[in-house]
């Protein structure tokens, strides 16, 4: 009976007070994250106005960043609410420096990634590499088929991108050797149209030029466009056909959407005026003209 005594007597005092201390730090997790998600909602949507792909840099920088103080804050309070339970327990925080800093030792060789991740996700996000929105393709350790999509997410240890197939691929920070941001400030779709050397090059430039100033004029296309397409000329030459390359320089992530529309008219353009042509390459370029992505279109 004196045991079952003491044990409900440590319930009621110490025993309640750990429960409340687990029950407030997970409350208090929760509405921090609560906030955070109130807070990167509000961003998007002044940023945006409701467009998920056109987002301005700072409101990148600010997504990312307001996510990776929730996610350490929710750390703070879990470890703060560790602290608070050992002391309720009865277990000398003091007396766990030495089993800790030996742990501490053990864990660090098994951890190095861990530390290289975050150490990764800390540069990322103050160097603004890229951010929350972002098209991006990724290039991992070892090589291998690149992380291509959008950034959902960036903490300091991973970053979540959405494929065009709406898979979600997790890469840790860490891992990443290389990153192409396809939706930095402005992105520029380029259309490399194959013209049959018996056409006049000069009047498939004539062609092409005028579908661009269509382009430019359409309600639905101009608020897409940075300034009108332009036909560069002949990029390459073979055998039997020349190249032709189109460049339109976009708002960031809506390279892909001009360049489907481009392809569409260039295709309908040159059947009006009696020319077959082969389905078009499109190469979508980042700011820095490094060829991103290239896929033919039938």
């Amino acid at each position: 009976m004196d045991a079952l005594r003491d044990v409900l007597d440590w319930l009621s005092g110490r025993g309640l007070e750990v429960v409340l201390i687990i029950l407030g730090s997970v409350l208090l997790a929760r509405f921090v994250g609560w906030v955070g998600d109130k807070i990167t909602t509000r961003i998007d949507r002044n940023s945006t106005g409701g467009d998920a792909l056109v987002r301005s840099e700072a409101a990148k920088h600010r997504h990312s960043l307001t996510q990776v103080l929730t996610w350490s804050l929710v750390v703070l309070i879990y470890s703060i609410s560790v602290f608070f339970i050992l002391d309720r327990l009865g277990i000398p925080v003091t007396g766990l420096v030495a089993p800790a800093t030996v742990l501490g030792v053990g864990l660090g060789f098994g951890a190095q990634r861990i530390v290289g991740d975050v150490l990764a996700g800390f540069f990322i996000i103050t160097e603004r590499q890229y951010g929350f929105g972002d098209v991006v393709s990724i290039q991992v350790v070892g090589g291998g088929d690149p992380a291509s999509g959008t950034v959902e997410d960036v903490t300091l240890r991973v970053t979540r991108v959405r494929s065009p197939d709406g898979e979600v691929v997790t890469v840790p920070n860490g891992q990443i050797v290389k990153v192409v941001n396809l939706s930095r400030d402005w992105a520029r779709a380029v259309v490399d149209v194959p013209v049959p050397t018996s056409v006049d090059v000069t009047r498939a430039n004539e062609i092409l030029r005028g579908v661009g100033r269509d382009a430019f004029r359409d309600p639905a296309m101009r608020p897409l466009l940075l300034d009108p397409p332009t036909v560069m000329g002949v990029e390459t030459l073979g055998l039997d056909e020349v190249n032709v390359r189109v460049v339109a320089r976009t708002l960031p992530g809506r390279q892909f959407e001009v360049g489907r529309d481009l392809r569409a008219r260039i295709v309908q353009a040159f059947r009006s005026q009696g020319m077959q042509v082969p389905a078009p390459t499109t190469a979508v370029m980042a700011q820095d003209g490094a060829t991103a992505v290239q896929e033919g279109v039938r």
